[in-house]
């Protein structure tokens, strides 16, 4: 698969010493995973918001896309997608796209990767990008999210990216059950707490890893 980021204005803006700025602060976080770093650095997140705002790009900070939705700080995009990969997931669904940040992660590490989008306007920027830099091995669908993808199931990798007050069952339905992982913030006593769940048939086997923060996981869909 051969990308092209060369075709967005703005790519002067992003020097390479950013981008080794940022992969050092995200090893200093505590992600050790050498493919996570390396993808991390090779995909420049300035394409993925405003050109007016490219310049704080590289900084581990959140960033607004439009239709009060964030672009996720880089740590937490990484420390996603490394709980994730050490699963070995070849087919991974995303709910969330916004920026479509995530998935392009996702696309580096993992065979296929299927995205919704509820927000129409996010869906239809991120599909745009995707088809400018040429990822071929990205999905994408404009739909409620808590429903998933059946036809498209089993999963070995789901991966929620707004936080939700509880995992939608269509989506824990839709895991592979040999080890599938499904990765969600989910809001407890007013805090969101990341959360993979590791499905073995009917079984599945829970883990925390910290406190988060994303914009609420809702039902629908909007232009």
């Amino acid at each position: 698969m051969k990308l092209n980021f060369e075709k967005f204005s703005g790519t002067g803006m992003t020097s390479d010493s950013s981008r080794d700025r940022l992969v050092k602060q995200l090893q200093k976080e505590g992600i050790i995973d050498n493919e996570v770093l390396k993808v991390m650095r090779i995909i420049p997140r300035h394409i993925f918001v405003d050109e007016a705002i490219s310049s704080k790009a590289y900084d581990n900070t959140a960033l607004p896309i439009g239709k009060s939705q964030t672009i996720s700080h880089p740590l937490i995009v990484a420390k996603m997608t490394e709980i994730l990969i050490k699963h070995k997931p070849k087919r991974v669904l995303e709910i969330g796209t916004g920026s479509g940040y995530q998935a392009a992660i996702l696309a580096l590490l993992v065979d296929k990767v299927f995205t919704i989008e509820r927000i129409e306007l996010l869906h239809k920027k991120s599909v745009e990008v995707f088809k400018k830099v040429g990822f071929q091995n990205i999905y994408t669908k404009y739909s409620d999210g808590n429903k998933g993808w059946p036809h498209k199931a089993p999963f070995d990798g789901i991966i929620i990216t707004a936080g939700a007050k509880e995992v939608p069952d269509d989506l824990i339905m839709q895991l592979n059950p040999n080890q599938g992982v499904l990765i969600c913030p989910v809001e407890k006593n007013g805090k969101q707490y990341l959360k993979s769940i590791v499905r073995s048939e009917k079984k599945f086997h829970e883990e925390v890893h910290g406190i988060v923060k994303f914009v609420p996981l809702l039902e629908g869909i909007t232009t």
